[in-house]
Formats: structure tokens, C-alpha cells, sequence
């Protein structure tokens, strides 16, 4: 669009400096340029205006219209990744603000870094709960109840609140071992440097959507100075049609330098205003991505210390059955006869029986 509005005023230059020879006869040549100009700001209107054909700005930011122009591809095709699905702003629920693609991303991470916490917690209250079993089951081990039992089934009764107390010892190493392998993993993965990291991603990120706004203005800026010139420059077009004079040509010719200027600094600006989008673009995917990285990594390593926790919970129960196995074996073993036999030899008191009375 700009080439058109530089190739426009060219024509409009040449055409005044052969009026300025002719003059009078060259009402023709005038009106020529009188439509070229108004031609000149139907192309600013249509191809310079704040939305440009096929292209549409939110919040400062360049898009394609929705069905217009070539298709884009995904940068990662089938991989739902980050650099792919947040480049547009989403209106905060909370508020009538905007909150970009990127912090949308950096909210994730916060979010992730907030549950491995609640995690650790989780952890913890499983802990206490395991350090407070095996408290009670050793408590219970030095109970004195049914300490008189004897026998064969006395002799597993013991087996039985000794293996209490083995399983207290048992759970109390697990509840150790989560501790040391489970929740301190969990709640030291990523301490409070994180937080800075994600600072610095956002500040950095946040720069360059700031410069970005910048050159935008300065874009509408000179978008509205060219419109101003290009009107200035008709109207003076105008006026030399109804009255022919030096002083309307000098000034047709100054208004047409000036417009030629706004032209060419528009030009600059929406340079400018590409470099830096192209600057915000390239560094938004590789942020992207390292968040992506971030968070793959994060979920790993949960996976790995919650699948610690499932191994430590089957050791802990195969402990556990360990334990179970010598009060098993005694059980079998219990014989009613024989803790008969043993009961009536240390209690008996007497085998000799009654007989009938003689007169």
C-alpha cells in the first residue's frame, strides 16, 4: 500500500510541474491530478488504514482475519505444544483486563510449583499417620493381656504380639524412608530460585510486548500524519484548480514533500514495528518451548518419587507378610490335646478316682 501512495505523489509532481509551464491550458493535466490524489487517499484509507486488508491488531499485535491469506501450519504439528496454542490474549474472568498467551503459560508453572507443594503436604500427613500406626502397634506389642496363655497356643499368642511390634519397626522405616525419598524430593525440586526464573521469563517477555505496543504507536502515529498530509495536499490541489498562482504551486510542491515524508517515515515505522514483532515472535517459541521442558521435566519427576512411594508400600507389605508368616506357622501348629496334656500336668491334682463306700 505505501508504494502506491509514493508512486501516486510522483505522478502528482509531475503532473503540477508541467501545469506550472502550461497553466490556463492545462485544466486537464489539474483534474488528472486532482483524481490521482483523491485516489492517492482512497489507497491510504484502504491499504494503510488500522486495519489493513487481511490483517487484523489486538492489542498491538498483527493477525490474519480469519479465512484470509494462506493457511499456517503448526510449528510442531500433533504435539499440543506451548509455542503453538498461546499467542493470542484471553480476558481475565476476575476482570475486564487481558491477560496474554505467555502469562497464561507462567500461571501453569506457578500452579505446578503449588501442587508438588500440596503433594509434599499429602506426604507429610501420610507420615504422621504411618509414625502414629506403628507408635500404637508397638504400644500394643508390650500389652499385657492374654499374657497367661499357654501352650501351644500361648507360644503363638506371643509370636503374634511380638510380631506387632517387628511391623511397628516396619512402618516406622517406611514412614522414614517417604520422608527421606518421597516429601523432601517433592518440596526441594526447584526451591526458590524457580520463582525467579519465571520473573526473568516474564519480565523479558514482558519488554518486548511493551517495545511492541511502542513501535504500534508510532505506527498509528505516522498512519494519521500521512492522512493529514495527503488531506492537506488535495485541498491545496483544489484551490489551484479554481485559482492559478505561484504561491498555490509552491505550495502544492512543499505539501507534496511533506507528504512524501510521512509516506516514507510510515514505512519506517512499520518496519520497525515487524523487527520487533518478529524479535517478540521468535523469542515467545523459545520461551515457550523451555517452559514446556519446565513442566515436562516437573511431571517426571513426580512420576518417579510417587512410584518410590508405590514400591516402598509393597516392601512394607511384604515385610509385613514376613512378620505374619512365624504367627501363621505357630497357628498351625496349635494342638488343643496337647495344651491339654501340658495344662493337666502342671495342674492336676489327683488322678485317683472315687469309688463307692462300703458298710
Amino acid at each position: 500500500g505505501e508504494h502506491y501512495i509514493i508512486a501516486a505523489q510522483r505522478v502528482i509532481e509531475d503532473a503540477v510541474d508541467h501545469g506550472v509551464c502550461i497553466q490556463a491550458e492545462c485544466w486537464v493535466c489539474l483534474s488528472l491530478t486532482l483524481h490521482i490524489v483523491k485516489f492517492t487517499n482512497w489507497v491510504i484509507t484502504h491499504h494503510l488504514s488500522v486495519s489493513p486488508r487481511f490483517l487484523l491488531q489486538i492489542n498491538c499485535v498483527t493477525f490474519p482475519l480469519p479465512g484470509e491469506g494462506p493457511e499456517q501450519q503448526l510449528l510442531k504439528p500433533d504435539e499440543w505444544s506451548y509455542c503453538d496454542y498461546f499467542w493470542a490474549d484471553r480476558k481475565d474472568p476476575q476482570c475486564t483486563t487481558s491477560v496474554t498467551g505467555f502469562e497464561v503459560l507462567l500461571q501453569k508453572q506457578l500452579k505446578g510449583k503449588q501442587l508438588q507443594k500440596e503433594m509434599a503436604e499429602f506426604i507429610h500427613e501420610r507420615i504422621k499417620i504411618e509414625e502414629e500406626y506403628a507408635k500404637n502397634l508397638s504400644k500394643l506389642s508390650l500389652s499385657p493381656l492374654a499374657a497367661q496363655e499357654e501352650g501351644t497356643l500361648g507360644e503363638a499368642w506371643t509370636q503374634l504380639k511380638k510380631s506387632l511390634h517387628d511391623e511397628a519397626e516396619v512402618h516406622l522405616k517406611f514412614s522414614n524412608k517417604l520422608h527421606t525419598e518421597v516429601e523432601k524430593p517433592l518440596l526441594t525440586f526447584r526451591g526458590d530460585n524457580f520463582k525467579k526464573d519465571l520473573k526473568k521469563y516474564d519480565h523479558h517477555i514482558a519488554d518486548l510486548r511493551k517495545q511492541l505496543a511502542s513501535r504500534y504507536a508510532s505506527v498509528e502515529k505516522a498512519r494519521k500524519a500521512l492522512a493529514d498530509r495527503q488531506k492537506d495536499l488535495e485541498v491545496k490541489t483544489q484551490q489551484l484548480e479554481i485559482k492559478l498562482s505561484n504561491k498555490t504551486e509552491e505550495d502544492i510542491k512543499k505539501a507534496r514533500r511533506k507528504s512524501t515524508q510521512a509516506g516514507d517515515d510510515l514505512m519506517r515505522c512499520v518496519d520497525l514495528y515487524n523487527q520487533t514483532q518478529s524479535k517478540w515472535f521468535e523469542e515467545m517459541v523459545t520461551t515457550s518451548m523451555e517452559l514446556e521442558k519446565l513442566e515436562v521435566e516437573r511431571i517426571e519427576w513426580i512420576q518417579q518419587h510417587l512410584r518410590q512411594y508405590t514400591t516402598l508400600r509393597h516392601e512394607t507389605d511384604m515385610f509385613n507378610q514376613s512378620m505374619v508368616e512365624p504367627v501363621d506357622q505357630l497357628l498351625q501348629n496349635v494342638d488343643p490335646a496337647k495344651d491339654r496334656e501340658l495344662w493337666v500336668k502342671e495342674n492336676k491334682t489327683g488322678d485317683v478316682r472315687p469309688v463307692d463306700m462300703d458298710i
